[in-house]
């Protein structure tokens, strides 16, 4: 069942994640540490950066869903990454969030929640074709439900290719032409 998150639990959590990330510098100011200093702050750039390349993809449902994705118990954490600043693909919105919240409701029946796991997802574009790559690394402990799962295709305007799938990793891509759904 999705969150439906209002503006005070938003704001509640971006703030609780920049106290978090203000603590850490100040600790490791304190610790004289200031090339971590420099090094946490860099990495706030670059999630900031990140989030502005996923907030305008213009796929609200999709950004939205990634962006508050750790904000709920889940197994498994997940980082995501946008190549390069692209208009994204609207019409590709409702489908791909909803195959991604299923596919995160899946993971989360599939992975083994002691441990530590982790989901890279990778977005990227050429010329109209968009490519979400999906890498994981845990503990995967039903692989054929995954499987399964993966054999049904977002869309029929989507191709999905399975690189690697064993109890320790998933890595696979989905890609979808964006003139072929204005058809």
């Amino acid at each position: 069942m999705r969150k439906e998150w209002n503006t005070v639990e938003v704001l509640r959590h971006s703030r609780h994640d920049w106290l978090n990330k203000i603590q850490l510098i100040k600790g490791n100011l304190d610790l004289n540490k200031i090339d971590r200093v420099r090094m946490i702050i860099d990495e706030i750039i670059i999630e900031a950066q990140q989030e502005a390349k996923l907030s305008n993809l213009a796929m609200p449902k999709f950004s939205e869903l990634l962006l508050t994705s750790n904000w709920s118990s889940k197994p498994f954490i997940l980082e995501y990454e946008v190549m390069e600043t692209f208009a994204g693909c609207p019409l590709l919105d409702e489908c791909v969030f909803s195959w991604t919240e299923n596919f995160f409701h899946m993971l989360s029946d599939a992975l083994d929640p002691f441990w530590e796991n982790s989901l890279h997802i990778l977005i990227s574009s050429s010329e109209e074709n968009i490519r979400f790559s999906f890498d994981l690394q845990g503990r995967i402990m039903n692989e054929d439900s995954l499987r399964f799962f993966l054999l049904e295709t977002p869309s029929e305007k989507c191709t999905v290719s399975v690189i690697v799938m064993n109890e320790q990793e998933l890595y696979f891509h989905i890609g979808v032409n964006c003139n072929e759904l204005r058809k």
